[in-house]
C-alpha cells in the first residue's frame, strides 16, 4: 500500500537529517513529508538537499510559525491529494521510534485508525520528569471521562490512518493545535464510526532540540474536550 509519514517541524536542525534516514531505513517503502514552518536554523534547507538524491523525501514549506495542527492539516490534505492510502504522523525529535512503523502499518491493514499509546499497558515514558507525566496521564484520563472515548492516550502524536477514514475529516473546522489537535482528530475520527486501535509504544523524551510544550497548548486541551463534547451533543 502507498504510504507516507507527516513530519512537522520548527527549529530541528540538529534532528532532520538523522530522522529521515532512521525512518527510510526502518520501512524503506514509506515516503517522507516535511512540514517546516519557515524554521530560521536552515532545517528546510537541509530537508531541500536530502531531496536531490532521494525522490521518497517531499516538502512543504509554510510561511511562518502556524502551529501543529495546522501543519498536520495541511500535510494530510496533500497526502490525500497524492493518493496515499496510510498515512502516518509523527515527531521530528526520536521520541517516537522509527522501528515502530512497520507495525502501525501491518495494523492499519485491518483498522482505520492506529494509535502509539504510552498508558495502553502501564505508563512507558522514558526522561520525563514526574510533574510532566502526572499532567500527561491526568489529561488523558480526564478526556477520557469527559468525551468517553475508549482511548487510553488520546493526546499522543504517533499515530497512523487509512486514507479513506481521513475523506471523513473537515480539516477547516480545525483550528486546535498541540494536545488538543490530537484529542479533536481522534473524536472527530471516533465519533465517525472508525475502527480505531492502541498498540502499545516507549516514549522517549527529546534529547536534542527546544520542546515546543507550553501552558497555554495545556490550556487548550483542557476546555476542548467541552467544547467537543457540546458541540456533537447539539448537533
Amino acid at each position: 500500500m502507498k504510504s507516507i509519514v507527516v513530519i512537522p517541524t520548527y527549529n530541528e536542525r540538529g534532528n532532520i537529517e538523522k530522522i529521515i534516514s532512521a525512518v527510510l531505513t526502518a520501512a524503506p517503502e514509506i515516503h517522507i513529508l516535511i512540514v517546516d514552518d519557515n524554521s530560521p536554523d536552515g532545517t528546510s534547507g537541509l530537508v531541500e538537499t536530502m531531496m536531490l538524491t532521494d525522490q521518497r523525501i517531499k516538502l512543504l514549506k509554510r510561511a511562518g510559525k502556524l502551529g501543529l495542527g495546522t501543519a498536520y492539516c495541511e500535510g494530510f490534505r496533500l497526502a490525500l491529494d497524492w493518493g496515499y492510502e496510510y498515512i502516518m504522523e509523527m515527531d521530528a525529535d526520536f521520541s517516537h521510534n522509527p522501528d515502530d512503523i512497520p507495525r502501525f502499518l501491518e495494523e492499519l491493514k485491518t483498522n482505520d485508525v492506529v494509535i502509539g499509546s504510552r498508558y495502553s499497558n502501564g505508563v512507558n515514558v522514558v526522561n520525563w520528569p514526574l510533574r510532566r507525566l502526572i499532567l500527561s496521564y491526568g489529561a488523558n484520563l480526564y478526556t477520557r471521562i469527559i468525551t468517553g472515548m475508549p482511548i487510553k492516550d488520546a493526546t499522543g502524536g504517533f499515530k497512523g490512518f487509512r486514507a479513506e477514514v481521513l475523506k471523513k475529516i473537515d480539516f477547516s473546522q480545525i483550528h486546535s493545535n498541540g494536545y488538543a489537535f490530537q484529542i479533536e482528530m481522534n473524536y472527530r475520527l471516533w465519533k465517525a464510526g472508525a475502527k480505531m486501535k492502541e498498540i502499545p509504544i516507549v516514549f522517549i523524551d527529546r534529547t536534542s532540540g527546544t520542546s515546543k510544550m507550553s501552558r497555554s497548548i495545556v490550556y487548550e486541551a483542557v476546555f476542548l474536550v467541552w467544547k467537543m463534547k457540546f458541540m456533537f451533543m447539539f448537533k
